[in-house]
């Protein structure tokens, strides 16, 4: 696995405090968001609760001894929310999903790799797909069920594929 580079303001001791200056946060939040997805992205981190995140190095830099406040993590992942990348998973607010790709993507992604393989109109269970050893070298290898069923409707909207109930759970057909 690669090893994650962060970001020159991850180094910087006032990155860990929310900016009063309504430009210089706009800019701070969009770097913070930006650290989120790439961070979750390489690690392939897809849900995680609200005091795994306050531990994570994400938002905890050990080396500056610099951790964000929890109230700023919250505005951190309010402002993910707002641009369509995280959702919710509790009315609590306590655990979510980080979107580094949105549906529409993960099923694109998925029916190139379909298509390129010559595998339309085969059928594969969810786990085939997902964990099965001719993905591995994919970027959807791995990826959570439900998200991955979410991605999956998206085609089945597009009559691309069309999810299936198999004796052993769910599976899709692609066309």
């Amino acid at each position: 696995m690669m090893s994650f580079e962060w970001p020159w303001q991850y180094s910087f001791p006032p990155f860990f405090t929310l900016q009063p200056n309504v430009d210089t946060r706009q800019k701070q939040l969009a770097a913070w968001c930006s650290l989120v997805l790439s961070y979750c992205r390489l690690n392939k981190l897809y849900t995680m609760t609200v005091p795994e995140a306050q531990e994570s190095p994400l938002f905890n830099n050990r080396k500056l001894q610099r951790k964000l406040p929890l109230e700023s993590i919250l505005v951190v992942l309010e402002e993910l929310r707002k641009k369509g990348n995280l959702e919710w998973l509790d009315k609590n607010k306590s655990s979510f999903l980080v979107l580094w790709r949105r549906l529409e993507e993960w099923g694109k992604l998925i029916y190139q790799w379909v298509s390129k393989n010559g595998l339309t109109n085969s059928v594969f269970t969810l786990y085939e797909l997902s964990n099965g050893d001719d993905t591995e070298d994919e970027e959807f290898h791995g990826l959570e069920e439900s998200l991955l069923l979410r991605a999956l409707q998206a085609l089945q909207q597009e009559h691309k594929a069309e999810i299936i109930t198999l004796d052993d759970g769910r599976g899709v057909k692609f066309f």
